[in-house]
């Protein structure tokens, strides 16, 4: 069974950096496309960037282009967002994903494990 574990959410000023990490376990992922989705309050679930495990493609939302960077630690199994420059929108829950295929959807209902979020806020 594959497992998710999320880490590095917190707060930080407004222009600040935070690291979030996500340990995945139970399975060979070479093949699978990883990502990163946050919820706001209120809002529904939004991609913010994924990565393909193979080859290390990667995708960003608009609003967080130039600001995070995705990346894989192919030995560690893990799978990081550096997100510099924070803002107050940048507040959620964030979440790490993985689809048990290498492909580009940045849609929710194509990833197919969840993390348990972790919580990331940003003060002004």
């Amino acid at each position: 069974q594959v497992q998710l574990v999320e880490s590095g959410g917190g707060l930080v000023q407004a222009g600040g950096s935070l690291r979030l990490s996500c340990a995945a376990s139970g399975r060979t992922f070479s093949s699978y496309t990883m990502g990163w989705f946050r919820q706001a309050p209120g809002k529904e679930r939004e991609f913010v960037a994924r990565i393909r495990w193979s080859g290390g493609n990667t995708y960003y939302a608009d609003s967080v282009k130039g600001r995070f960077t995705i990346s894989r630690d192919n030995a560690k199994n893990t799978v990081y967002l550096q997100m510099n420059s924070l803002k107050p929108e940048d507040t959620a829950v964030y979440y790490c994903a993985a689809a048990r295929r290498s492909f580009y959807s940045i849609v929710s209902r194509d990833y197919d494990y969840w993390g348990q979020g972790t919580q990331v806020t940003v003060s002004s």
